[in-house]
């Protein structure tokens, strides 16, 4: 009971909820990115790791998902660790960016700044 509850929690978090009774074949691409990004939140992590969630989706889609990620990372308060060469989602997603060049950390700051 546990376990569905909390599957339950977090597809409404994600948004799929009246989707989980559909295979898997049944999803668009949007929607197995969601499932992606649920069974991360459904095990509670202290950071989430994400490189490149969104590079797969067409522009409106990551445009909706960019929002989604960051109204769940508010909502979860967890801290996501996210990986991506698009400077816009960089800017838009981020309260901290890191620029890295051939491995090394070169700059630390707000989008902003």
């Amino acid at each position: 009971d546990a376990v569905r509850r909390r599957v339950e929690d977090v597809a409404r978090m994600v948004r799929i909820h009246h989707k989980l009774n559909n295979r898997s074949t049944k999803l668009s691409g949007g929607e197995m990115q969601r499932v992606a990004i649920g069974r991360a939140l459904v095990r509670k992590p202290s950071i989430y790791l994400m490189d490149e969630p969104l590079s797969s989706l067409d522009a409106k889609l990551r445009a909706d998902l960019r929002l989604e990620l960051k109204r769940i990372q508010a909502e979860v308060g967890a801290t996501m660790l996210y990986v991506t060469h698009d400077q816009i989602e960089a800017m838009t997603m981020a309260d901290r960016i890191g620029i890295l060049a051939d491995g090394v950390l070169v700059q630390i700051g707000t989008p902003r700044t």
